[in-house]
């Protein structure tokens, strides 16, 4: 067999390997995280529920859900041991890390549309303008106009009368048409 043709297997094969190594990297970092889990601190479990652990034994982890409430997991159900920080951020709502210089953003945009006083505002409004103009005789550019404007405004009539002609109660046949 030559190289070329064992040259795919080979790639397969290191992919593979490499691929198998970063999931076994994972697998041991989080039982060394649920290893590491203490009575006392805050947890969250692969089902999404927080808590506090209790008691850890050697392959259950007993957790404080609420007052009186108990319960007992298997430790690979425990997703994410959380600081004490992020566990009271979460579940108690708790912010130590607020600046208080930090900007703010607002809950509306109401504090960004408003204006100086020495703003000038804007009037988006449509003005009508009239030309007016001065000459006393219309010239012969205004009289074509005049003349087209009139043209115009007699085809528009002739077309109102034919829609008003169409309006009329439309001609009844059987059925049959005459266009054979």
């Amino acid at each position: 067999m030559s190289l070329v043709t064992l040259l795919p297997f080979i790639v397969l094969i290191g992919a593979m390997f490499l691929m198998t190594r970063s999931a076994k990297k994972k697998q041991q970092a989080a039982a060394q995280m649920r290893n590491d889990m203490q009575p006392g601190s805050g947890i969250r479990t692969i089902g999404g529920m927080y808590a506090t652990v209790k008691e850890v034994n050697e392959d259950t982890v007993l957790v404080d859900a609420g007052p009186g409430v108990d319960l007992l997991f298997a430790k690979n159900a425990i997703g994410a041991v959380l600081t004490d920080d992020e566990y009271n951020r979460i579940v108690h709502g708790v912010e130590h890390d607020l600046k208080s210089d930090s900007d703010v953003v607002p809950d509306d945009a109401s504090s960004l549309t408003e204006t100086d006083g020495d703003a000038k505002s804007v009037d988006l409004g449509k003005k009508d303008t009239v030309e007016e103009t001065t000459d006393a005789e219309p010239t012969e550019a205004a009289a074509a106009e005049a003349d087209d404007a009139k043209a115009d405004d007699a085809k528009t009539d002739d077309v109102k009368a034919d829609d008003a002609k169409t309006d009329e109660e439309p001609k009844k046949t059987d059925g049959d048409s005459e266009a054979k």
